[in-house]
């Protein structure tokens, strides 16, 4: 089989690569200069040092029992170099700092940068409906199967991953207990574009831990927005926020979202490749494994609802029967009659190898979940 990269990669895509690329090599020579920087920061410090000791040894021996105050301006001479030279090196690690942060912030982004296995696998299985599909080997960073994984899609509920893992980085724990007050305007919004719904109703006060888990475990579409309007005031000032994660992922070029749900627009839009490097980034977030992990979840009692609201993920209590070859731990589905059923999936193999898989394009909610099933059994590399 002849590598990914020859058969499918379009222009666009070793665009991209080579974009990578150069990132990569600007990164290695900022390093390369951080550490001549440094070392000529210690040559210059233990060359002073050298200076000061020998300079006082001199006068020491020619004085023998030089007074104090003979002593002390030559000690100050010696010094005042000193200070020059650590004043200038306060300056170098000043701009270190900055260097560095600027060098960190670029080795995140990287670090969701997936390669190709050497022997990537297309999935052409008559079992696997979906249209799109990609398996990511989450530990190598390493795409191990694929399907049109580069080409547009829209991501429809896949979405709420991005817009929880925003929200998550805004908070502290503290936060999740905190209310929110529900507003006419979220309700009458998830009801007029027919959003899944938590049921939260107009002026009932919820946690914010509730709208966590009511975005991703019904898709709630009530609760995302609530969640947005906290966290950044309106829906589009949060956003506004997902697009700037979208680009601080490295994803700027091939995935733009309009709003916090996954409702259609034609500029709402990602590939399954971006999904599954946002799925990498939110289950590496606590609190966004924490909740995308989570079979039910009832609600906070409140005045409206004294017993709370009981809700579920329905993609991993159908799967948590099926036979996948090890543990299927995090999802979220998706659907808009634009990309059909979606789901993207976290698991492991049974030997615990991580795994994270985004399908697109299936017919019904109960295929995409056998396509997931699918892909897992026939895809993950036997393990010895």
């Amino acid at each position: 089989m002849e590598p990914y990269f020859e058969e499918q990669d379009t222009v666009e895509e070793k665009e991209y690569f080579a974009r990578c690329e150069r990132r990569r090599r600007m990164r290695l020579e900022r390093q390369r200069r951080q550490r001549r920087r440094r070392m000529v920061k210690r040559f210059l410090g233990l060359g002073a040092l050298a200076a000061a000791l020998i300079t006082v040894v001199v006068i020491r021996i020619a004085s023998r029992r030089p007074s104090t105050e003979d002593i002390l301006p030559q000690i100050q001479e010696v010094q005042a170099p000193e200070e020059t030279v650590g004043s200038e090196m306060a300056d170098i690690t000043v701009e270190e700092s900055v260097e560095d942060e600027k060098n960190l912030s670029e080795t995140e982004k990287e670090s969701y940068y997936f390669t190709t296995a050497s022997d990537l696998m297309d999935i052409y299985s008559e079992d696997v409906i979906s249209t799109h599909a990609i398996l990511v080997n989450e530990s190598t960073d390493t795409v191990v199967a694929s399907k049109g994984a580069k080409e547009k899609i829209y991501p429809a509920s896949m979405t709420k991953v991005l817009t929880v893992l925003v929200a998550a980085e805004e908070l502290t724990e503290e936060d999740l207990d905190d209310t929110f007050t529900m507003t006419l305007e979220i309700t009458d919004y998830a009801y007029v574009n027919d959003c899944s719904s938590v049921g939260f109703l107009d002026g009932e006060k919820v946690t914010v831990r509730d709208l966590f888990y009511g975005t991703v475990l019904p898709s709630g579409g009530d609760a995302a927005l609530g969640l947005a309007t906290y966290i950044a005031g309106s829906q589009e000032a949060f956003v506004e926020k997902m697009n700037a994660k979208l680009e601080e992922l490295g994803l700027g070029d091939s995935a733009h979202f309009t709003n916090c749900i996954g409702l259609f627009d034609e500029n709402h839009y990602c590939t399954v490749y971006d999904m599954a490097v946002i799925m990498k980034a939110a289950i590496q977030n606590e609190l966004c494994r924490e909740v995308l992990s989570a079979h039910t979840y009832t609600t906070k009692a409140t005045a409206e609802h004294p017993e709370g609201i009981t809700i579920s993920n329905w993609f991993l209590r159908k799967i948590e029967d099926k036979d996948t070859g090890g543990e299927v731990l995090c999802a979220k589905t998706g659907y808009v009659a634009q990309s059909k059923n979606c789901a993207v999936s976290y698991g492991t193999s049974v030997n615990g190898t991580p795994y994270i898989c985004v399908t697109a394009g299936s017919t019904s909610g109960w295929r995409c979940i056998y396509d997931h099933v699918e892909i897992y059994n026939r895809y993950v590399p036997a393990e010895g």
